[in-house]
């Protein structure tokens, strides 16, 4: 029988080896990851689990007990060293080799680090497992101050679980803008305002020269104390064993649209991939995403089975941060124009980017009707009318009725 070999227990490896069993494979699965606990949910790491709402149990992905009872042998605390694509084997730096039939690489990304001097030092923190986790929580509480390195999704997350624990938090971002990378103008100024009147100081065109042991050292010669240093700045995806095994990589491990890379024995999924968008015409993206590890953990688990695949998704993402609930469909390649819909002001609106006539992503913020509607939209390519679309009186019902 054919058995599988799954690098990497996270989010993307854990789905992929419970879709496997879903799906009729009888044969034998491995699932290897580097990190002590069982496949576990990542993004709570900076929200729920940082504030104390939710423990290790509430993160498990399944119960620990679910992969004996599917026969799915997981070894936890394990490093992969090496893939051996001619023999179809891994060797583990335990000593131990494991053959395969079929491999999935699911290794996901790792923090990009800064080349400043101490940025070395170790007791800057970043937060992408739970043990990062842990340390930023043990660093926060009343009379603490908290420096973000970064204005992105998770560091302005961080802020705000920061601000919940009593800690005073400062998030410097070297752009002209928090979430410049990633979000619209609009949604920009929104965050910055928001956090502002939470008490979180936002300081951006701020470019990072050092770290020091009293915090943060700024080009224009400021140092901004804190108690604790968090850096995140983005994320490499890990391919280097994927580099070296010699499968074809480019911003991550190339894929199709099944999941498989240039060996066709070796699948990739998750974080580490750099993939086609089908409802965005086969561009090549690098998602980070939980919804993103999903679909592909269906599609290459439908490769191995046998099983058709899954119908194409519009990426998606989310984003919790004080009482907000950030939802984006899509990408916004190609737009040519933005259509505000809802009330800014009042924190529930929703920002449509389109091209043409056509919306290729939304940013709806407290607005769940306007982002369901708008990711079916992307999804189905659906023309729309502007004007009908920023018009609240226009049900988003009936604005993707035409």
């Amino acid at each position: 029988m054919t058995k599988v070999l799954i690098i990497g227990a996270g989010h993307a490896g854990g789905t992929a080896a419970a879709l496997l069993r879903q799906y009729g494979h009888e044969g034998p699965i491995v699932l290897a990851g580097e990190e002590p606990a069982p496949p576990y949910q990542r993004p709570p790491l900076s929200k729920a689990w940082l504030k104390g709402e939710a423990d290790l149990e509430a993160l498990l992905l399944r119960p620990e007990s679910f992969y004996a009872e599917q026969a799915i042998e997981l070894r936890t605390g394990t490093t992969a060293t090496a893939i051996n694509p001619a023999g179809r084997t891994v060797a583990f730096a335990d000593g131990t080799v494991e053959t395969y039939d079929a491999l999935i690489l699911a290794t996901g990304s790792t923090a990009r680090r800064l080349a400043l001097p101490g940025a070395d030092r170790a007791d800057l923190l970043e937060l992408r497992t739970l043990a990062d986790a842990g340390r930023l929580k043990a660093a926060l509480g009343p009379g603490k101050k908290l420096a973000v390195v970064g204005g992105g999704y998770v560091g302005l997350e961080a802020a705000a679980s920061a601000r919940a624990l009593g800690a005073d938090a400062v998030v410097i971002e070297r752009m002209d803008r928090v979430l410049a990378r990633v979000a619209s103008h609009t949604l920009s100024e929104f965050f910055t305002g928001y956090h502002r009147k939470h008490g979180v100081e936002i300081l951006t065109s701020a470019e990072v020269t050092g770290f020091e042991d009293a915090g943060v050292r700024l080009a224009d010669g400021r140092l901004i104390e804190a108690d604790a240093v968090l850096v995140g700045v983005g994320a490499l995806a890990r391919e280097e064993l994927a580099r070296t095994a010699g499968l074809h990589c480019l911003n991550g491990v190339v894929v199709d649209g099944e999941a498989r890379t240039s060996d066709p024995a070796i699948w990739a999924v998750g974080d580490v991939t750099y993939r086609p968008v089908p409802v965005h015409g086969g561009a090549m993206h690098r998602l980070e995403s939980v919804p993103n590890a999903l679909e592909q953990a269906k599609q290459a688990a439908s490769a191995i089975v046998g099983r058709t695949a899954p119908t194409p998704e519009a990426p998606w993402f989310w984003s919790d941060q004080y009482d907000l609930k950030l939802q984006i469909a899509g990408l916004p390649d190609g737009a040519d124009r933005q259509v505000v819909r809802g009330d800014v002001e009042a924190g529930a609106f929703a920002v449509f980017h389109l091209a043409g006539d056509r919306i290729v992503c939304v940013e709806a913020v407290n607005a769940p009707a306007e982002f369901m509607a708008g990711r079916m939209m992307i999804g189905k390519a659906t023309p729309v009318d502007g004007g009908r679309l920023a018009d609240l009186s226009v049900s988003m019902k009936a604005v993707a009725a035409g």
